[in-house]
């Protein structure tokens, strides 16, 4: 017979919510430099949100998003939602072994569809679990500008063991 685990108390949550937050807005420098911010981080939804800044425009004369960026946000989105999903499936743990399983975490296979050029002034990116094994996670991500038009999807799958 087995135990069913605890979950973790809220302040623990609490701990572990700004842990994921200050990874993936400023412990990740390149998400940093992309202006990544954590909207919804939760296992009912992971999304965020930045503003297109000068630096980030892929061609000066229409002033688009650069594909760059767009592929790595959706990338780091894909991350994001994992994390959240595995914090989820190891409610038992504390935020320093939740952010542990973070380093064994990377990228194997990436995918992105770009149905229109990035115009806008503002961008949020989502991200939801297609599958997640004991090794493998999969994930399928969107971003869309400030009026809701679908900029670029993606798929990815991770290493998360």
């Amino acid at each position: 017979m087995t135990t069913p685990l605890t979950r973790r108390s809220p302040e623990e949550q609490a701990r572990l919510d700004e842990a994921l937050t200050d990874l993936f807005e400023r412990r990740q420098r390149f998400n940093q430099i992309l202006g990544l911010k954590v909207e919804t981080l939760t296992p009912q939804g992971v999304t965020m949100g930045f503003d297109m800044r000068p630096e980030l425009v892929g061609h000066d004369l229409y002033e688009r998003l650069h594909g760059g960026v767009i592929s790595a946000t959706l990338d780091a989105m894909g991350g994001a939602a994992l994390m959240v999903a595995i914090a989820e499936r190891h409610a038992d743990e504390d935020t320093q072994h939740i952010m542990h399983r973070y380093a064994r975490m990377g990228t194997i296979d990436l995918r992105i569809d770009f149905l229109r050029p990035g115009l806008g002034r503002h961008f949020v990116a989502s991200a939801s679990i297609t599958r997640m094994g004991g090794r493998i996670g999969s994930t399928q991500m969107r971003l869309v500008n400030q009026d809701g038009q679908l900029i670029a999807t993606g798929s990815a799958a991770y290493v998360i063991s």
